[in-house]
């Protein structure tokens, strides 16, 4: 008897080309965190997940032609890389740290069962830098793996720019996401604050910390972003250009010499591809909300991991355990101080938007191209305003540095203003194309 191959399914072919570049690419870039059996964990799932898709229903006797089957998931079938700080069901979390992975344990976060729940495969955790602070992992920059790749979310974003997944999870407290995506060259997404679900994830700042996503381009995140984002009301008809703000002063003398020439010129080719660009000082008080900023951060670490250094300071990183200790020193008045204060910064930016007609604020996504050597992960200080703010922030790729690397485009859109955000984003992506 004859035996025919069953034909492969698509998802088949996709895990095929994940695990192929997967043994190509994977061994120089660390963007994973190892697991035995991933291959053969991913087929079976997505096997399961083939034998739950609906089926098309037949019309009555006699008529053969089947009725078109029910739509599939949104993301049906597309790989997700999950930073190790987020709960997953069937996997350890470690959070880049040497902690026993039972004392971090929780159940799973509520952003990676939505994305479950939409059809997506899970290819792993990715590395993550100490409980997303600065002490880095293993993970090098695709382009170039003499650089870093940024973080805390190096992984997620190295595993994007490696086309091993095309989604991956990640949080921002300063940096985390914008950053990364700039140095690795991929779209970073980073919500309005509250917008994607904190649930099941380790919290390093609870008043700064944001879920956000990478993605190869803004298409893919905008459709994550309907299935992640709390009360997501797309945006009707086809958008207009945006007024544009670009900020002058001393935030924008962070970024290095050449990051300021590139961005002047892209500011410079958007106002010639028809867009208005209005230059502005919106942080006179920019140290300050450094200061603030950094005081939130330790402030709020020392509270969430009370319990885990008191049974295991000796296990953690020295940067992680700095800012730990820094904390323990802040009181509770002094932090509500700083968070009524951020308030305050954030509903001023909004009013600066309002009274000058602005849509978003474009900026540097980093201080310049992603620095060499692994031991820092970067300076995230052009991303910090926006994230104290908590406005919605993308950083899109927009060119290279003189020795190739990636430079991004740091875009900004007021608070709850993710749906806007993402269908402008989409304009000046593919007008991007043609000024880089």
């Amino acid at each position: 008897m004859i035996r025919y191959a069953r034909k492969k399914t698509k998802l088949q072919d996709r895990l095929d080309v994940f695990e192929a570049l997967y043994r190509d690419k994977e061994p120089r870039i660390h963007s994973f965190i190892p697991e035995d059996g991933r291959f053969k964990r991913l087929r079976q799932q997505a096997a399961a997940v083939e034998r739950r898709l609906p089926k098309p229903r037949r019309l009555p006797f006699g008529r053969s032609k089947p009725k078109s089957a029910p739509p599939l998931p949104a993301l049906h079938g597309m790989l997700l890389g999950v930073k190790d700080i987020f709960h997953v069901e069937g996997f350890p979390t470690h959070a880049g740290s040497r902690l026993p992975a039972r004392e971090l344990r929780g159940a799973e976060a509520a952003s990676v069962s939505s994305l479950r729940k939409a059809g997506m495969l899970i290819a792993g955790k990715t590395v993550t830098t100490e409980f997303a602070y600065f002490a880095p992992g293993p993970t090098r920059n695709p382009h170039n793996t003499e650089h870093t790749p940024g973080g805390s979310s190096s992984g997620s974003a190295a595993a994007v720019a490696a086309g091993l997944v095309d989604l991956a999870l990640g949080t921002q407290t300063i940096g985390s996401i914008i950053r990364p995506a700039s140095y690795c060259g991929v779209v970073g997404f980073k919500p309005s604050y509250g917008r994607i679900s904190t649930e099941g994830v380790i919290p390093l700042a609870r008043s700064l910390d944001h879920v956000g996503l990478f993605a190869p381009d803004v298409g893919t995140i905008a459709r994550a972003a309907q299935v992640l984002c709390a009360d997501w009301s797309p945006s009707a008809g086809s958008p207009r250009k945006p007024y544009l703000a670009a900020p002058i002063g001393p935030y924008l003398g962070r970024a290095n010499e050449e990051m300021r020439v590139h961005f002047e010129n892209l500011v410079n080719g958007l106002e010639s591809a028809g867009y208005q660009v209005k230059r502005l000082d919106p942080f006179a008080d920019f140290d300050e909300a450094v200061e603030r900023h950094n005081l939130i951060l330790a402030a709020e670490a020392a509270r969430a991991h009370a319990r885990w250094y008191e049974d295991y300071r000796s296990l953690y990183h020295q940067k992680t355990s700095a800012l730990i200790e820094k904390g323990f020193t802040i009181s509770a008045q002094d932090l509500k101080t700083a968070l009524d204060q951020a308030e305050f910064f954030g509903s001023n930016l909004s009013t600066l938007m309002q009274i000058n007609g602005i849509d978003l604020w474009i900026s540097p996504s980093a201080t310049g191209p992603a620095p060499k050597g692994i031991a820092s992960t970067g300076d995230p200080i052009m991303n910090l305003p926006w994230t104290q703010a908590g406005f919605p922030t993308m950083s899109l790729p927009a060119g290279f540095s003189q020795d190739g690397l990636p430079l991004g485009l740091q875009v900004s859109a007021d608070l709850n203003g993710d749906e806007d955000l993402l269908a402008w984003s989409a304009i000046i992506e593919r007008d991007l194309v043609e000024l880089v």
